[in-house]
């Protein structure tokens, strides 16, 4: 009985931290649960301080309901964001209000093995020193979130283009709280379907244009990751007979020709050759520009220009 109040107790914060505020009556919908076991499971809730009653929602014309919410402070979470190049770091409350400044590093990723290990322990520091300078307890800290390229295995915490194997076990053990690691594609998607432009839409596809070029796919509302668990990696489809070598192994993938990697070393190249910048395609220029492009070239703009 004890698990299936806790599984209760669980789906009402989970619905109400995705809704924000919610009737009894909405909650009972959310959740698929009569009307009394919600009442019940949630004045438990407010008893211990997880839930907070948010005031009366507006008439339809009968009797106004009592809506709820969570306390801003009830629990946070450390939010990762990372690509190739550049690391962002932060802390949410319950109600995804960003708590401090967002911490930025510059962490090269690369696919050779050799890196992976120190990569991982620059992480971790950052994600240490996130916590321990934050004005909050750790304790209600309840996990780290990482959003970041590559082939992923969420389930065991592996990405198999960057940082390599036993990310989240590594975390949890250095850190000491709950690590989960996805796609950033994935991530994109699902945070599109839960609070963006794809919310109430059950089959959903993000293309994310970045480094690389990935695709977050929903399908029925839950992520769709094929058969191989690599479902969405956009960029890496073969589509060129160019003989240009992806960064995955194969030949002529998109990426070769469309991603921003290729755009910078493109606009460089001319660069290189002698070809003046006023004649270099708008595009190329804001490659040239990007304070990212500078990391993953090692040249000062000021030289490039």
């Amino acid at each position: 009985m004890a698990l299936k109040n806790d599984f209760y107790k669980k789906s009402i914060i989970k619905a109400l931290y995705y809704a924000g505020t919610l009737s009894c009556t909405e909650l009972s919908v959310q959740i698929s649960k009569s009307y009394t076991l919600v009442v019940k499971t949630l004045e438990i809730l407010l008893s211990d301080g997880l839930v907070i009653e948010k005031g009366y929602a507006e008439s339809s014309g009968g009797r106004r309901s009592m809506t709820y919410s969570l306390p801003a402070d009830s629990f946070y979470t450390v939010a990762v964001a990372m690509d190739q190049f550049v690391t962002r770091i932060c802390i949410y409350n319950a109600l995804k209000q960003q708590v401090g400044k967002v911490q930025k590093l510059e962490l090269l990723l690369d696919n050779q093995g050799s890196n992976h290990g120190a990569a991982l322990e620059v992480l971790t520091a950052a994600i240490q020193k996130t916590i321990t300078t934050a004005t909050i307890a750790k304790e209600k800290i309840i996990g780290i979130g990482i959003a970041m390229p590559g082939f992923i295995n969420a389930q065991m915490g592996a990405n198999y283009t960057f940082m390599g194997e036993g990310i989240t076990t590594s975390l949890q053990n250095e850190i000491g709280l709950p690590a989960f690691i996805e796609n950033d594609s994935t991530a994109i998607g699902l945070a599109e379907y839960h609070f963006g432009k794809a919310q109430k839409k059950k089959n959903v596809m993000v293309i994310n244009l970045s480094w690389g070029i990935g695709l977050g796919m929903l399908i029925d509302g839950h992520i769709f990751r094929g058969a191989n668990g690599f479902a969405g990696e956009f960029s890496h489809i073969p589509v060129f007979k160019n003989g240009k070598l992806c960064s995955c192994g194969k030949t002529g993938c998109l990426e070769t020709e469309t991603s921003l990697l290729y755009m910078i070393k493109k606009a460089l190249q001319e660069i290189g050759s002698g070809r003046p910048l006023c004649s270099i395609p708008a595009y190329l220029k804001a490659a040239i520009m990007s304070s990212k492009a500078v990391i993953f070239w090692k040249l000062p703009v000021v030289e490039i220009l």
